[in-house]
């Protein structure tokens, strides 16, 4: 271990002038006490980048610093995107866009779902049953070929997201106990929340995508 130690103080001087006389631009070869050598790059002209990598970095010294040109695709983009859009709508007029799948925010939770499907909304929550329910805050609409994205939500005139109530209940006994110790004192309490079932009737895209109205947005929704 002594050693290993004495020769890395030996070998840093060595990099040490090594790395200056490469930012001087000068030819040395250094020698170290144990007969080898340090080869250095021909006198060249280096930036102020390449020096500062240097003092960090003594093996990349040779690699010089390229310069590229990003080249203007927004043309290019336009036309993807509209060929995009053109396809999805062309879909969706046939009636081939299969079973669909949406993101929905209810009772500030996210739910991913699809039709028949069957979920629960813990907390008190106003419907009763059978009551009809269309979801205005859907952020996500997909199915196997395309994936609609809202910012943050989908415009209600775009995509439909249907549900009925079909059965309110209370959940599980739950014990909350509390305790203080030394203080003699003792709670329990037996809780049960309330639920909301509910089935997803229907995940539909009922407008055309990227197709703006003369007159829409006067249905306020709260996020």
């Amino acid at each position: 271990m002594a050693s290993c130690f004495i020769r890395c103080l030996h070998v840093r001087p060595v990099l040490n002038i090594a790395r200056r006389s490469l930012l001087d631009g000068s030819v040395i070869q250094v020698a170290s006490r144990f007969g080898g050598q340090v080869p250095i790059i021909e006198k060249t002209n280096i930036s102020w980048l390449q020096k500062a990598h240097l003092r960090t970095n003594v093996k990349d010294y040779g690699i010089p610093l390229k310069q590229e040109e990003v080249k203007d695709t927004r043309q290019e983009d336009n036309e993807y995107t509209k060929e995009t859009i053109a396809l999805v709508n062309n879909q969706l007029a046939r009636g081939e866009e299969g079973r669909l799948f949406a993101v929905i925010h209810v009772a500030g939770k996210q739910f991913i779902v699809t039709q028949e499907d069957i979920i629960i909304i813990h907390g008190p929550w106003p419907p009763t049953i059978s009551d009809e329910i269309n979801f205005e805050k859907v952020m996500l609409v997909g199915g196997s070929d395309f994936t609609l994205i809202g910012r943050p939500v989908l415009p209600p005139e775009l995509v439909s997201v249907t549900a009925t109530v079909i059965d309110k209940d209370l959940s599980h006994v739950k014990t909350k106990f509390r305790f203080h110790k030394r203080k003699q004192y003792r709670r329990i309490n037996f809780i049960r929340s309330p639920l909301t079932m509910i089935r997803i009737n229907e995940v539909k895209v009922v407008g055309r995508v990227n197709e703006r109205k003369d007159v829409e947005g006067l249905n306020q929704v709260f996020y």
